[in-house]
């Protein structure tokens, strides 16, 4: 009977560290499946310590652990590419937006100029 109960509390005590392992992605789930820009930039930089640590386990681990943790390097990196493909347009138009929006620097000098002229 004790073999049972030490059992079923190591695999409740593993479950546990798995639910706490993705509570993190959990908090991002709503804003990543609303396709919120913001919030896809976040989960794309978080997203890179799960790579990070599946890369770490996959060299370390052996067996079906290191291949468990190969996958989860894969789609940790597959997460990141669909993400920064996402947001790149929506970067690039931000960034255009703003250099049209930005006045000249040499904008002033000429007005400057003119109104001297005009003297």
């Amino acid at each position: 009977m004790r073999t049972y109960a030490r059992s079923a509390l190591a695999s409740l005590l593993a479950m546990l560290v798995l639910a706490l392992k993705a509570l993190p992605l959990a908090c991002f789930l709503s804003g990543v499946a609303r396709k919120n820009v913001y919030t896809m930039q976040w989960a794309s930089m978080l997203v890179l310590l799960y790579f990070a640590e599946g890369v770490v386990r996959g060299m370390m681990d052996s067996a079906l652990s290191a291949l468990l943790a190969w996958l989860e390097a894969l789609l940790a990196l597959a997460f990141f590419v669909c993400a920064l493909a996402y947001v790149a347009p929506f970067k690039r138009a931000s960034r255009l937006n703003a250099r049209a929006k930005k006045p000249d620097a040499f904008a002033f000098l000429t007005l400057f100029a003119r109104s001297l002229d005009a003297l």
